[in-house]
Formats: C-alpha cells, sequence, structure tokens
C-alpha cells in the first residue's frame, strides 16, 4: 500500500464480530469496495442502481465517491431509497439552475439549496444511520493547493459530512471552490474520476464499480480549455496543471477498468443507452435515466451476488 495512504483508513465500529456475506438484521454486508463515478445528473443513473441495492438489503464494507457519486454514496449508506433522484430530479423542475439563482449564486447549481436546505427540510437526510453505519465512507475531492485528490471522512459531525460532500461536486469555474477547514477544494473528479486503484490498495478483491458514460468512453485534450484553466487558476498552478492532464487520467483509469472486467476481477455496471448531459434538466430524461440504472442491475443483479459471493 502506497506510504501515504497508510492508516487513513479507520471503521467507525470495530467490525468483530460482523458476518461479512451473511446476513445482519436482514442485510446482506459483502467484505467489497463500492466506486461511484460522478458526472453531475448523470449520477442519477447511480441512483437507479443504488435504489435496487436498498430495496435488496445488500451493504458494502467500503464505499467511495466522486462528486455526484459522492451524493450517492452517503444516501446509500443512510439507506435512504430515492432521496438521490429527488435532489437530482426536485419537484419544482428548475429548482436549482434557474438563471436567477445562477447569476446570486456564481454558480451553475444553487449548492446552498442541495447541501444545507435539502438536507435539513426538503429532503432530509438521514445523519443518525450515516453515522451509525458499519460501512466505511468516502468522499473524493481535490486540493486546489496541491492539484491532489484527498479521501475524506466524517463520522459525527453533520455540517462538515455536508461540506465535503459540497467540495466534491464543486464543479471547477461553474461552481464556487470549497473551504474545509484550512484548505480549498473542488470536484474530486479532477484528480481521480474513478478511484479503483484507491480501493484495490485498501486490499479489496472483490470491487463492484458504477459508472454514468458508456463503455468505451474517452475523454480528448482540450489546449483552448487547457489556457482557460491556467488564466483562471493562475493563483493555484498545480490544480491548473491536473485539469490539464484530467484526460490522460481518466483514460488511463477506463484502460484499466476495461482490463480488470475483462479479467473477471472486478464487477462493473454503466448505461447501455445514450446518457444525458451532466447538467439536464429536462425531467423525462432523467426519470429515463434513472429507471435505467435501476432496471439495469436488476437485470445484472444475480450475476452481480455470484461474483460479490464467489
Amino acid at each position: 500500500m502506497d506510504k501515504e495512504w497508510t492508516g487513513l483508513i479507520k471503521p467507525r465500529k470495530s467490525l468483530r464480530g460482523f458476518s461479512f456475506n451473511g446476513q445482519k438484521g436482514g442485510t446482506d454486508m459483502y467484505q467489497a469496495g463500492l466506486v461511484l463515478e460522478g458526472g453531475s445528473t448523470r449520477g442519477i443513473f447511480t441512483a437507479g442502481v443504488l435504489d435496487f441495492l436498498i430495496e435488496k438489503n445488500v451493504e458494502f464494507s467500503y464505499i467511495i465517491g466522486v462528486s455526484a457519486g459522492s451524493c450517492n454514496a452517503v444516501d446509500f449508506v443512510s439507506r435512504q431509497f430515492d432521496r438521490t433522484r429527488h435532489c437530482l430530479m426536485p419537484e419544482k423542475e428548475n429548482d436549482y439552475m434557474t438563471p436567477k439563482a445562477i447569476l446570486k449564486k456564481r454558480s451553475i447549481f444553487d449548492m446552498d439549496l442541495i447541501f444545507d436546505k435539502y438536507p435539513k427540510g426538503i429532503y432530509p437526510f438521514d445523519f443518525d444511520t450515516y453515522f451509525a453505519s458499519e460501512s466505511i465512507c468516502e468522499i473524493v475531492a481535490t486540493n486546489v493547493r496541491t492539484g491532489k485528490a484527498e479521501y475524506l471522512t466524517e463520522n459525527s459531525d453533520r455540517e462538515r459530512l455536508m461540506q465535503i460532500c459540497r467540495a466534491s461536486c464543486s464543479m471547477p469555474m461553474v461552481t464556487p471552490m470549497v473551504r474545509v477547514g484550512d484548505d480549498f477544494y473542488v470536484d474530486g473528479g479532477v484528480a481521480d474520476s474513478v478511484p479503483l486503484e484507491r480501493t484495490l490498495a485498501f486490499g479489496y478483491d472483490k470491487v463492484f464499480v458504477v459508472l454514468t458514460r458508456n463503455k468505451g468512453y474517452r475523454k480528448s485534450p482540450s489546449p483552448r480549455v487547457d489556457k482557460i484553466w491556467h488564466r483562471y487558476f493562475r493563483k493555484y498552478p498545480k490544480l491548473a496543471q491536473t485539469l490539464e492532464m484530467r484526460y490522460a487520467l481518466y483514460n488511463r483509469q477506463m484502460d484499466l477498468v476495461d482490463r480488470l472486467e475483462s479479467e473477471g476481477k472486478i464487477f462493473v455496471i454503466r448505461p447501455e443507452i445514450r446518457t444525458i448531459s451532466r447538467t439536464e434538466r429536462n425531467r423525462e430524461r432523467l426519470m429515463e435515466f434513472y429507471r435505467h440504472g435501476y432496471i439495469q442491475m436488476m437485470k445484472d443483479y444475480d450475476a452481480l451476488k455470484a461474483y460479490l459471493e464467489g
């Protein structure tokens, strides 16, 4: 294991006496990793996948989420069926992407609404169940000073939990960077879009990866955009460098996912229909993508269980 990771992960509670791959209160807790890619509103596909697993009382000992995947991760740990879908597809169609909200908050999303008003009342978050969980849940955010991914956890502080989720979802240039402690952070997907290697480094030989892009998708370099990154983040040159090389890291991660999947070492689920935009606002398209995730997991459920129990 990489030395810089050693000691960063500690279970909330002792796992002694807990029966993995067995039953506890009617729940299947697998000694396995669950990796959740981001993608903003594309995360509604993941919400469908995880809602099916919540219905089946499936849990994982380790969950790691990036960007929208972090929202999915915490809602999965708190066992809140349909909460992520509601947050990504609020009752008022354009609740957090109205021109008024964008101008007022200087953000394409109303982050105060999503990470403050929603969890405290509109779509309440079950903090008690989350903090009582035996699962380890990591949230990935990118440190703007170092340009590196950091893997954040919170076991008791409600405000900090929502703050690190906000940091993980803060898309560079279109949403404000977020302060956590003494540092500022942006979207975890900048430095580690699919943290499979982190999960494998902890010794998990069973890993379930949920992606929000179609099979074969790869990113391309964007020299013009790179110039904008360097200009916009001139005070944070290491972050700009990470943004410039993000495409290469992502493509390498996808190559690893494809190889390990073909070798049967990991289990992967991804959309098989055309993906939606990361800022999709059409409720019908969002609902279609959610249902697709739910149905995909329903179809693959027996195969996933066979993989996890094999």
